[in-house]
């Protein structure tokens, strides 16, 4: 038999500050799903607030996406559980039971943000008060450390996802901040996944000047014309067929060795790196064994003469006809 839920005292959806509202990523999907289940079957949990000194209304911590789903609804009332605490021990405590509500780690970042700079605890209380490591408190402050406010607010509104916000446009934003609003208006315009992100990244990396401008204003035709190279170069090693393949694996090989031996003049001739002579050899070493390789392959792959076999639909045993026949030798 199923224990009832506890009875909360219904508040006023308008009593309720919403001041972390910020630090919560809306996610459309979990709100309809939400909103249909109260629909159903009614708020099962509680929302979680505290007291506000300076007014008469409560802060709302916990219960962003409840909230949402009534108002979805058409509710003017939500159940409330108000905590007999301030505001920061209330934060710690929501930190510290993550585990029974899951966060996103730009929303811990984010809390544990107000909890540094707002409530003006210690990196090292705030770890100890909500059960964390020291460095665990220090990535999360790390995620949001440089990130420009339009990113986090694209996040929060499901635009762009936490790895592309900490990964790819907070590190650009901080080299390079008219080309991060760029992207993250391109972005808007015409998504990329993750993945189609990191390649864009990576090449972005390696690309000069001119290059970056044109891929930050246009980031889907690039990937675009990314992917028909990659299958323009996968249909001509399909022509190509095993031998054009190894053909063109051995030009890049002479390719590099031109470029390898163009750089030796600019080497110490006193003195050179065990490292470098080490893969000098590795590479002498591998070239003759691909040598020998290549040449017992050629040595096995060679067609016999076709005079030397036996006729297999011929009943009886030929002789072999590098043999004179049995009545020469009578």
């Amino acid at each position: 038999m199923d224990t009832p839920a506890p009875q909360m005292p219904e508040v006023d959806l308008h009593r309720l500050d919403l001041r972390f509202a910020d630090a919560r990523l809306l996610e459309p999907r979990a709100i309809e799903a939400l909103a249909r289940s109260i629909e159903q079957s009614g708020q099962l949990i509680a929302c979680i607030a505290v007291p506000d000194a300076d007014s008469q209304r409560l802060i709302l911590v916990d219960g962003y996406r409840r909230v949402l789903a009534l108002r979805r609804l058409g509710r003017d009332t939500a159940r409330v559980e108000a905590w007999a605490c301030d505001l920061a021990q209330a934060l710690l405590t929501i930190l510290a039971q993550a585990g029974r509500r899951p966060f996103a780690a730009l929303e811990e970042a984010l809390l544990l943000q107000e909890l540094v700079r707002g409530q003006g605890l210690s990196e090292r209380e705030v770890a100890r008060r909500c059960g964390r490591d020291v460095s665990w408190v220090s990535r999360r402050l790390e995620l949001v450390c440089g990130v420009p406010e339009a990113v986090l607010a694209a996040v929060r509104q499901g635009t762009v996802s936490t790895w592309a916000a900490t990964r790819v446009l907070a590190p650009l934003a901080r080299a390079n901040t008219a080309q991060a609003t760029q992207l993250l208006a391109a972005l808007a315009a015409t998504p990329l996944s993750t993945r189609e992100l990191q390649v864009w990244f990576r090449h972005y990396l390696t690309s000069p000047s001119a290059a970056r401008e044109r891929m930050v204003a246009q980031p889907r035709l690039f990937i675009q014309s990314l992917r028909a190279q990659e299958e323009e170069l996968a249909d001509t090693r399909l022509r190509a067929g095993p031998h054009g393949q190894c053909a063109a694996d051995v030009r890049q090989l002479l390719a590099l060795i031109r470029r390898l031996r163009s750089r030796l003049p600019s080497l110490s001739r006193e003195v050179l790196p065990e490292s470098l002579l080490g893969a000098l050899a590795h590479l002498r070493a591998a070239l003759d064994a691909l040598h020998s390789e290549l040449a017992r392959s050629l040595d096995h792959d060679a067609e016999p003469d076709s005079r030397c076999r036996p006729n297999p639909a011929s009943p009886r045993q030929e002789p072999a006809r590098d043999q004179p026949c049995a009545r020469a030798i009578a």
